[in-house]
């Protein structure tokens, strides 16, 4: 369940990608040598849709880094036309690779439903803005703490902000003023 914060995310139909990223909300990497098949069948569905060749029979543990992953499965489902500038990026696994994603919005300019990259320790994070408060950036996003969930990532590390390649863009595609609650995310592996 979204905390109360975000509960106006289900009360409007968002942009396709949020609405596809919450019907996700909350799933859970399985601890230890275990994996969540859900999260494994991410990778499956990419594949049978000829969207995963780059990663065939490589990602089969929830262990590896996926929020690159959980954002693919987000786009793939989330682009009904097909149109391939809406596909996810070949090398999707790597947070980075999504700076070519949609088109490019200044820094400032991030709006709901935009596409995050950010900078950390070891690799890069990416995931859905859904607001912002003076500090950070509300992201909904995969491997955060191990699930997906909203986190607050600070403005410092973001990267890059791109949006995905509307035909007409929805109308609540805007910045989203949110209050600071919770404590900054410092790691998303």
């Amino acid at each position: 369940m979204l905390p109360a914060q975000y509960l106006w995310l289900e009360a409007k139909p968002g942009p396709r990608m949020i609405v596809e990223a919450l019907k996700e909300f909350g799933t859970l990497e399985a601890p230890g040598t275990a994996d969540n098949p859900k999260i494994i069948s991410w990778q499956a569905e990419l594949e049978a849709a000829g969207l995963g060749r780059a990663y065939a029979g490589v990602y089969r543990h929830d262990a590896i880094p996926w929020c690159g992953l959980f954002m693919a499965i987000v786009a793939h489902r989330a682009n009904i036309e097909r149109r391939p500038e809406r596909n996810p990026p070949r090398l999707y696994l790597a947070a980075h690779e999504w700076a070519s994603f949609g088109v490019s919005v200044p820094k400032g300019a991030a709006a709901l439903g935009d596409v995050l990259v950010f900078k950390r320790k070891g690799g890069g994070h990416v995931g859905l803005y859904v607001g912002h408060d003076a500090s950070a950036f509300h992201v909904l996003g995969g491997n955060q703490s191990d699930r997906v969930m909203l986190s607050r990532l600070s403005k410092q590390r973001l990267v890059v902000v791109r949006r995905p390649a509307y035909r007409a863009k929805p109308a609540n595609v805007r910045p989203i003023p949110l209050a600071a609650s919770g404590s900054l995310s410092v790691n998303e592996a």
